[in-house]
């Protein structure tokens, strides 16, 4: 069996697996709508003029696609390997010719295509709740890359998430502890303006910030220069730096996927 079918293969387990868990349907896509509704609302009522959602709509729009490319990769990938270690099931994968990284390809796959799914949701929720428009452009299409990218970089930080922590109980604390902050301090919903200015470099240290700011180039028209000129678009520079990120993330999360050589 070739690397491609056995990548197939997985996808299809790891996509019936996924359907099977009802409650992890239910809250991929209610967290994200729940957020969109919430933070809609207090978007529309809060005056400008500075301070926390006090921008246009359509400036929190990578804000909310970031919250279900961050979160949902990180549990769903990280309790998935803590459960599979727990249970034996690497011990059982492990006699089979499917590889790690095989593996953790077939779920990222099956993660880009739920997220892909809770994205467009998301989108026209936000366009209808909050306002926010969307420019019909050639350029628009980059979120499909953006999103499929994002997906990939925090599955591969899941699987790390998931193969150092000892339990799924601290799978969920770890991944909580770092996507929390993560979501806030990446240019999403907390403007730089608003952070001390000794702490704005750092910033650049998250990888969701690539993702922010990219898709805000998209959808929002406004373009923060990348730290250094690739000679290219905003948009398609932020991309390229994400479309990295995600191979080495992705890369060392499947060297740690748990094996029993």
């Amino acid at each position: 069996m070739s690397a491609t079918k056995r990548v197939g293969s997985e996808f299809r387990a790891a996509w019936r697996s996924f359907l099977r868990r009802r409650t992890a349907v239910f809250f991929t896509f209610f967290f994200p709508v729940l957020l969109v509704v919430i933070f809609g609302a207090l978007v529309q009522t809060q005056p400008t003029g500075g301070g926390l959602f006090s921008e246009p709509a359509g400036y929190y729009l990578p804000g909310y696609l970031a919250v279900v490319v961050l979160f949902t990769p990180l549990s769903r990938v990280g309790s998935e390997i803590a459960r599979h270690r727990d249970g034996n099931r690497f011990e059982k994968l492990a006699t089979t010719p499917l590889k790690r990284w095989e593996w953790l390809l077939g779920g990222t796959l099956v993660n880009v295509a739920v997220i892909g799914l809770a994205g467009l949701l998301i989108l026209g929720l936000s366009i209808l709740v909050t306002g926010a428009g969307i420019p019909l452009a050639a350029e628009t299409l980059l979120l499909v890359p953006y999103v499929a990218l994002g997906v990939a970089l925090f599955c591969g930080l899941g699987a790390v998430i998931g193969s150092l922590a000892d339990s799924q109980d601290g799978v969920i604390a770890a991944s909580n502890a770092v996507a929390l902050p993560l979501l806030f301090l990446s240019d999403t919903f907390v403007t730089l303006d608003l952070l001390p200015e000794w702490f704005r470099p750092l910033v650049l240290a998250s990888p969701l910030t690539y993702f922010a700011r990219g898709v805000r180039a998209i959808t929002y028209g406004e373009t923060t220069p990348l730290p250094v000129d690739l000679g290219v678009a905003p948009a398609v520079g932020y991309l390229l730096v994400l479309a990295v990120l995600s191979a080495v993330l992705f890369a060392v999360g499947a060297a740690l996927v748990p094996r029993t050589d």
